[in-house]
């Protein structure tokens, strides 16, 4: 049936400048929930299954670069080139503490129990603060040379796993706080993602997009991609992956057997950030262009702002993408 169907994405405006990252929620109460990242400065959440604004995090004074919500969608991070790693409620949208860095934050990132916060800078630093205790000395990691773009907890929240411009990865021990295992890649690591059941860690580089077990950081498998891929995201059940770089084009690839399943361009400029939505039924995108986008996975089922109304036709009105303001 799809195969009869075109992709329309719903298009979410509102930023003003490059959408550089997004982070979704898990499935709550009332949904779930959406963040994205942009160079206006200005964080904005949304409703994550049909892009409509629900409000905007006011208080950095630079790019942000780097955005997350907790599994509950009760709090927000981010961080930016102000060089402050913030951390926010996100039902009410008040500032609840800002920690200080040295140079621009590039990635801030939960732990599963939502107590902690990780964040890596250009100062090649990477940290973890305490949001029990906020104005205690961070956690520390020594180590790489190059800025750091991502940084995650991993292993139940007892390791830190890091990417940085220094064509590396590496794996660190919250109990000792020493690296423990490091990646090499012949391109700096752009993106880094690890899968809902926690046991898939998925590593954009130069056109290349690399799967590793989480748990030994072997690498399951390589796939080499049309264009250099700034991110990507594996599906929860595990069969396909999406993602995004250089020539606009939002790319589906079936994860068992390495093969293009489809493309699209929507954009119009290079794709920065790709993520699915837990439930899996859409992915999102950030670009250059300023907008967000979401694209069903399938094509035609009648999901969100979705209708399908009859065999082999969309609801007309998704003729045209959906404009999603913040007003």
């Amino acid at each position: 049936m799809s195969s009869n169907l075109r992709q329309i994405p719903l298009t979410c405006s509102g930023h003003t400048r490059p959408v550089v990252h997004l982070d979704f929620s898990d499935v709550c109460d009332s949904g779930y929930f959406l963040i994205s990242a942009c160079k206006d400065g200005s964080p904005m959440l949304r409703q994550g299954d049909t892009g409509d604004w629900i409000g905007t995090f006011e208080g950095h004074k630079g790019a942000v670069w780097g955005v997350a919500l907790n599994k509950s969608a009760t709090l927000a991070a981010s961080g930016a080139a102000d060089f402050t790693g913030k951390v926010w409620n996100a039902v009410t949208g008040g500032e609840i503490h800002s920690f200080q860095h040295k140079h621009i934050v590039k990635t801030v990132a939960f732990d599963q129990t939502s107590e902690n916060i990780v964040t890596g800078s250009n100062e090649k630093l990477v940290r973890v603060f305490s949001l029990q205790s906020p104005t205690a000395d961070a956690e520390l990691y020594t180590g790489h040379t190059g800025a750091v773009k991502r940084a995650l907890f991993c292993r139940d929240d007892k390791c830190i796993i890091s990417a940085a411009e220094d064509k590396t990865v590496r794996l660190w021990d919250r109990l000792t706080g020493n690296e423990v295992q490091r990646l090499n890649f012949p391109n700096n690591p752009n993106s880094l993602e690890i899968s809902s059941d926690n046991h898939i860690l998925t590593v954009t580089h130069g056109s290349s997009i690399s799967f590793w077990e989480v748990d030994t950081l072997k690498k399951l498998k390589e796939i080499k991609m049309p264009t250099n891929v700034a991110s990507a995201s594996l599906h929860p059940d595990k069969h396909v992956f999406v993602c995004g770089g250089e020539d606009f084009k939002m790319y589906k690839f079936d994860y068992i057997t390495g093969n293009e399943i489809e493309s699209f361009k929507g954009h119009f400029g290079p794709v920065h950030s790709v993520k699915f939505s837990p439930d899996g039924e859409l992915y999102a995108s950030g670009s250059e262009d300023g907008t967000l986008r979401l694209w069903q996975t399938t094509v035609g089922k009648t999901y969100g702002l979705w209708k399908c109304t009859e065999p082999g036709e969309l609801n007309n009105s998704l003729n045209s993408p959906r404009e999603v303001h913040a007003n």
